[in-house]
C-alpha cells in the first residue's frame, strides 16, 4: 500500500512517522492485586476494588468489600492509576478498566485485578477501550484462558504522541465526549424515573387525567383478554422452519432493551410447523409475555406472530386498549411472579393467570388516555437512547482516528 507522507506502517497500522510504538510497560507498569481471608472482611475498613466497581468503563460503588489487613504501600492506588479486570470466569470483562480518582487514593485491588500506573494514565483508559488493546486481550485469551498475566499486560502495544501537548489534546477531546454521554446517562436515568412515578401514579388510578370520573374495575384478566399459550415446532422436522411465520423467543423480547413494539423475530416457522406445533397465531396488536424464568416481560407484536412455550400471550378484547393493557401487565412481574409459589423454575401457568385480578378504567378512552402519556414519555426515552447510541458510535470513531494518528489536533 502507498503511505501518506509522514505516515511509517507499524505492527499495529498506519501511524505517524513520529510516533513510537512501544509496549506499555516501557511507559508504566503493572501491579498485582491483594490477596486476603474472609476473616479480613470487614464492615468498615480499607475498600478492596474488584471488577463490581467497574460498571461502563468508570468507577461504581454498589457492590463494595472492606478489609482490615496490612497493605502494602505499593498497591495502595493513586489518582490516575487504571484500574483492569485481569481474571474473571466472565470472559466479556477481561479488560474492563476504569481510571481511578480521589474518591478512592489509598484505597486496593484485589488479586483478579491489576492496576497499571503510569503518567500518561488518562489516555491509556482509552486506549483499553479501543481496538488496538481490545484486540490483543482478545488475542491473548485464546479459546479456554480467562486470564492476562502482569507479564502479558505489560507486554501489549500501543501507539504513542511524541509530545505531552498531543497526548493532552487526545485525552481531552475523548473526554468531552465521555462528559456529553455522562449527562445524556443523567438524563436517561432522570426520564425512567419520571415514567416509573407516572405508572406508578396514572396505572393505579391515585392520580386521575383531566376529564374522567367514573369508578374504575376490578378484572380477570380472562374478563379483559383472551390468553393463548405458545408451541415449538419439532426441531428434527426441516419442513417447520424457515417459512414466513414470525416466531418469538425470550432472546427477541431480550433484545429490544425495554422497547414497546416487536416487529420481527430471529426465527420463523411455516405453515407446516405451526399445525404440528401447540403454537397459536397472535394478531398484530396482542401482548406477548414471558411466562418462564424471567417472568412478565412484555411487548406488543407489531405482526401476527407466534410464540414458544415461554410466552402467555394476550389479545385484548374489543373494551380494552392494547396499549394500556401492556403498561398494566408491565407492573405486574412481582404479581405474577408471587403466583409461582416456591417452585426452583418459576413458570405461571393460563389457568393461574386467568383468574388473575387486575384494576383498569371502565372506559376505554381513559385507558387509551392513560396510555398515550406514558407512550410520550417512552418516545422521550428512545431519543435520548438513541442520542446516546450515536454519541457511543462517534466516540468510537473518535478513537479509531485519534489514537492512531489517522486525525491528529496539533
Amino acid at each position: 500500500m502507498e503511505l501518506r507522507p509522514a505516515y511509517k506502517q507499524s505492527e499495529l497500522g498506519v501511524v505517524p512517522a513520529d510516533w513510537d510504538v512501544c509496549n506499555l510497560g516501557s511507559v508504566g507498569e503493572a501491579l498485582i492485586g491483594l490477596t486476603y481471608s474472609p476473616s479480613d472482611v470487614k464492615p468498615h475498613g480499607t475498600l478492596v476494588l474488584r471488577s463490581s466497581n467497574i460498571q461502563n468503563d468508570a468507577l461504581a460503588f454498589d457492590d463494595n468489600v472492606y478489609v482490615d489487613c496490612e497493605i502494602a504501600e505499593r498497591i495502595r492506588v493513586r489518582s490516575g492509576d487504571i484500574l483492569v479486570c485481569v481474571r474473571n470466569g466472565s470472559r466479556s470483562l477481561i479488560g474492563k478498566t476504569a481510571l481511578l480518582d480521589s474518591r478512592v487514593e489509598g484505597m486496593t485491588f484485589g488479586a483478579f485485578m491489576a492496576v497499571y500506573r503510569s503518567d500518561i494514565g488518562p489516555l491509556v483508559k482509552f486506549l483499553f477501550q479501543s481496538e488496538i488493546l481490545k484486540r490483543q486481550i482478545n488475542e491473548h485469551l485464546g479459546a479456554t484462558i480467562n486470564q492476562i498475566t502482569n507479564k502479558s499486560l505489560n507486554s501489549f502495544r500501543i501507539p504513542l504522541p511524541p509530545t505531552e501537548r498531543e497526548r493532552v489534546g487526545i485525552t481531552a477531546a475523548l473526554n468531552d465526549v465521555d462528559s456529553l454521554l455522562a449527562a445524556l446517562d443523567r438524563l436517561i436515568a432522570k426520564k425512567r424515573d419520571v415514567k416509573q412515578a407516572a405508572m406508578q401514579q396514572l396505572l393505579t388510578g391515585q392520580t386521575r387525567l383531566p376529564g374522567f370520573q367514573d369508578e374504575w374495575e376490578v378484572k380477570r384478566l380472562d374478563e379483559v383478554a383472551d390468553i393463548r399459550s405458545g408451541g415449538t415446532p419439532s426441531t428434527n422436522d426441516p419442513a417447520c422452519w424457515d417459512g414466513d411465520i414470525a416466531w418469538c423467543t425470550p432472546t427477541d423480547i431480550t433484545a429490544l432493551a425495554g422497547r414497546k413494539y416487536l416487529s420481527s423475530t430471529t426465527r420463523r416457522i411455516t405453515a407446516h410447523g405451526l399445525k404440528q406445533s401447540s403454537a397459536e397465531v397472535i394478531p398484530a396488536g396482542s401482548i406477548v409475555m414471558t411466562s418462564r424464568a424471567t417472568i412478565g416481560e412484555c411487548a406488543i407484536n407489531a405482526v401476527p406472530m407466534t410464540t414458544n412455550q415461554g410466552f402467555k400471550n394476550f389479545v385484548p378484547f374489543e373494551h380494552i386498549d392494547a396499549e394500556f393493557l401492556y403498561y398494566l401487565l408491565s407492573t405486574q412481574k412481582a404479581g405474577f411472579v408471587s403466583l409461582c409459589g416456591g417452585s426452583t423454575f418459576l413458570e405461571i401457568g393460563k389457568t393461574q393467570l386467568r383468574h388473575y385480578t387486575v384494576r383498569l378504567p371502565s372506559e376505554k378512552v381513559e385507558q387509551a388516555a392513560i396510555a398515550t402519556v406514558l407512550s410520550d414519555i417512552d418516545t422521550e426515552l428512545i431519543a435520548l437512547e438513541v442520542r446516546r447510541d450515536k454519541t457511543r458510535a462517534l466516540k468510537q470513531g473518535m478513537m479509531q482516528e485519534l489514537l492512531t494518528g489517522r486525525t491528529r489536533l496539533v
